[in-house]
């Protein structure tokens, strides 16, 4: 008698386990802008600053700038904390969208431009991803590098990545190695091309 109550509710535990919503993530969409000194881009002394009102004490802008730390090195810069040849800003958006449409901004602070060629994008980092799996964190992060005495920017990128809160990429320390990666692949890109990156 037990085994034949064992099994509705193994049947019953399957079928629950096959509803589960599955992870999803998409490849990084980039978008790149090169201005006409690119010669002076991948060289020299440059400086990681946050875009203004973001916080650059909180341990999530903190994943986005190592992850652009290890890319400007690997370029060829020499980062430095102060007085650099070149600036890099940074700047992040993050927006949790319901399984209904809704998107809500989780931002924690204010936003601020980045550049010339594209619109600015600014703060929303330190959310709790305690809800549906089915909840979907939209990521854009941008990059700015201009000189460091002024002017324009040398170089801007931008990338948008969209994962859901029961995927591998749902928190910044794994996703932002993924989206900066692919926004400085094959720099400094083609001006004003956007390409998606798996």
């Amino acid at each position: 008698m037990r085994n034949h109550l064992f099994l509705p509710a193994l049947a019953a535990g399957l079928l629950l386990a096959g509803c589960a919503t599955p992870a999803y993530v998409s490849p990084v969409e980039v978008t790149r802008f090169v201005g006409q000194s690119d010669r002076f881009l991948g060289a020299g002394t440059i400086q990681i600053v946050p875009a203004p009102g973001l916080d650059a004490e909180s341990i999530e802008y903190g994943f986005y700038e190592d992850a652009v730390r290890m890319e400007l090195e690997r370029l060829g810069y020499r980062v430095v904390l102060v007085n650099g040849g070149q600036i890099a800003q940074i700047a992040v958006d993050e927006y949790v969208s319901a399984p209904a449409g809704r998107r809500s901004p989780v931002s924690v602070g204010a936003g601020g431009s980045t550049g010339t060629y594209g619109s600015g994008v600014g703060l929303g980092i330190g959310f709790n991803l305690g809800g549906q799996p089915s909840e979907r964190i939209e990521r854009e992060v941008a990059v700015a590098i201009r000189p460091g005495d002024g002017g324009q920017n040398l170089w801007e990128g931008r990338a948008t990545m969209t994962a859901t809160a029961n995927s591998d990429f749902a928190t910044a320390s794994q996703a932002a190695p993924r989206i900066i990666s692919a926004l400085f692949s094959g720099f400094p890109g083609t001006s004003g091309e956007t390409i998606a990156v798996e």
